[in-house]
């Protein structure tokens, strides 16, 4: 089971009240939305997105009990002010992005998220159409390439040696699944205080997914949907997302379009860190739309 990260900062932030309306950008298994559902009761609706499909059917009876007010959609929130539009939803009082993958990913989904498992090369959220793979990025694209997303998405100072690793390896055979990468990337890189292969499939990941890009895709979106008064957070699990959104919303508050509420990013603390190892890497930052 999924178990959302610091659900206590993101009701302080959000502050949601009965009646309003909020958007959960990364539904995931409905953890965060049913803690917003329970405040804006008995009128306030929720719209919620999810770039995969299975989720948004475990999400759909988890909050069965909500019924219309809650709204479902299987769609990336790159997409977000199109969704919004095709839902006639609004006002919008408050939105939720919370980027990082959810555990139903590398626990269950089967599809090769985790190094400490022997699944296929995939890394999808949305596993429909011809879209890219980490076993196509793998097999395929040529050394500079491969050694250009671990450097810049996995931060991996062995990059040039990983992706040199991969060429050689995939001459003899393809690399088709998590268990043979990790082998692969084990030939070059030390165990250190993370798992070796770490960078590597984080930056995968972030590849196949296009999650950066999606990520600067939405966030001037957010700030059109909200209302006045409106209430934004985000949470981010790792350095090169942070950025993004500190970047943006500095930029933002220069043109006094937003007042920001946090004014360092809050962590979560030792008890949550202790009962949800992945909580660990969270950064909550939370904005007030002018």
């Amino acid at each position: 089971m999924h178990i959302p990260v610091l659900t206590k900062e993101v009701l302080e932030y959000l502050d949601p009240k009965p009646g309003e309306n909020f958007i959960d950008c990364t539904l995931g298994q409905g953890g965060h939305a049913k803690l917003i559902l329970e405040k804006t009761s008995p009128t306030g609706k929720l719209l919620g997105i999810d770039y995969d499909q299975k989720q948004i059917k475990i999400s759909k009876n988890n909050l069965a009990d909500y019924g219309s007010r809650l709204i479902a959609e299987n769609d990336s929130y790159a997409n977000l002010e199109e969704v919004v539009k095709r839902n006639n939803f609004g006002p919008v009082n408050g939105i939720l992005l919370d980027i990082g993958m959810s555990s139903y990913h590398p626990d269950e989904s089967g599809r090769g998220f985790s190094f400490t498992k022997d699944e296929p090369l995939d890394m999808r959220y949305n596993t429909g159409g011809d879209s890219l793979t980490a076993y196509q990025i793998v097999n395929t694209w040529n050394e500079e390439d491969i050694e250009s997303i671990l450097r810049d998405y996995g931060e991996e100072r062995f990059s040039r040696k990983i992706a040199r690793e991969i060429i050689a390896q995939r001459k003899v055979k393809k690399i088709e699944t998590t268990g043979e990468l990790v082998k692969v990337i084990g030939k070059v890189v030390r165990q250190g205080k993370i798992h070796f292969a770490t960078r590597t499939f984080q930056a995968l990941r972030i590849a196949v997914n296009r999650e950066l890009d999606n990520l600067t895709k939405v966030l001037p979106q957010v700030i059109n949907i909200l209302a006045t008064n409106g209430r934004l957070v985000i949470i981010s699990f790792h350095s090169l997302e942070d950025r993004i959104v500190k970047n943006y919303l500095r930029d933002l508050k220069k043109e006094n379009r937003i007042e920001i509420l946090t004014k360092k990013p809050v962590i979560a603390s030792m008890g949550e860190i202790r009962d949800n190892p992945r909580s660990r890497s969270a950064k909550l930052r939370a904005v007030i739309k002018n």
